[in-house]
């Protein structure tokens, strides 16, 4: 059994920057951020096994998106951002930032496409919504 586990409810905001990110936690389903380092082989002579470095950072978060088209919900939100460089924000809890819940943030970050429509038949639609690249931090400040 693990030592620590946390019932996941993230907390997401995204925006135009830190100070003008939204919440849309209540529409989200699912949230994957991914941090990736590069490999770029430093591997010198004399050496008898390859050796790596990290070069540059490739990150990308996907969100699992309720599609609303209300005021104030995730098309409104998203569509402006399509197309731009933005903010976003996860936290694996609703709580406040701190060190057992750090915010995790990629700024810069891009929105190339919002599946506008995705519909199915007696089903609730949903989109799959994918930021890449962009600085990645970790706020553990409450």
């Amino acid at each position: 059994m693990p030592a620590s586990t946390y019932l996941s409810n993230p907390k997401v905001m995204v925006g135009t920057a830190i100070g003008t990110i939204v919440d849309i936690s209540d529409d989200v389903v699912a949230a994957t951020l991914t941090v990736t380092a590069e490999a770029l082989e430093d591997t010198a002579f004399g050496q008898t096994s390859r050796t790596m470095t990290a070069g540059l950072f490739s990150n990308s978060l996907t969100l699992t998106v309720f599609a609303s088209y209300a005021a104030s919900q995730t098309y409104a939100v998203l569509s402006p951002l399509l197309g731009t460089k933005c903010t976003v924000k996860v936290n694996p809890t609703s709580a406040a930032d701190g060190a057992t819940n750090p915010g995790f943030i990629l700024e810069g970050t891009f929105l190339s496409s919002i599946p506008v429509i995705n519909a199915s038949l007696g089903e609730l639609s949903q989109w799959d919504i994918e930021f890449q690249g962009g600085l990645y931090s970790v706020d553990t400040t409450a």
